[in-house]
């Protein structure tokens, strides 16, 4: 999963600012929402998670060609990103009462 940000912004944008760039972004990119953006990190997420449980398995069983190593950081990549997968969520669903909470 890649990580990085990409971003020339020197300084913090206003609500305004933040809403044109994501309608900009969203005009420049058909077809490519949040959801998809969502589904295809959890599944990055789900692939590295199966990934180490592989690894773990062929260490188990002594196979030669898989080293420790690989397997130890095949599982902390899984790890980092099921914790940042939780924290998304936390996030969102904090989000969600926060607005439901709101008084119209």
């Amino acid at each position: 999963m890649d990580m990085r940000i990409n971003s020339s912004l020197t300084t913090p944008l206003t609500g305004t600012q933040v809403a044109r760039r994501i309608t900009a972004d969203r005009d420049n990119t058909p077809g490519v929402g949040f959801g998809t953006a969502f589904k295809n990190a959890l599944q990055e997420v789900s692939g590295a998670q199966n990934q180490a449980s592989a690894l773990q398995r062929e260490v188990q069983l002594d196979n030669p060609s898989v080293s420790i190593e690989e397997t130890m950081v095949a599982m902390q990549k899984a790890q980092i990103g099921f914790q940042a997968t939780l924290n998304v969520r936390n996030r969102m669903v904090q989000a969600y009462t926060d607005i439901m909470n709101m008084q119209v």
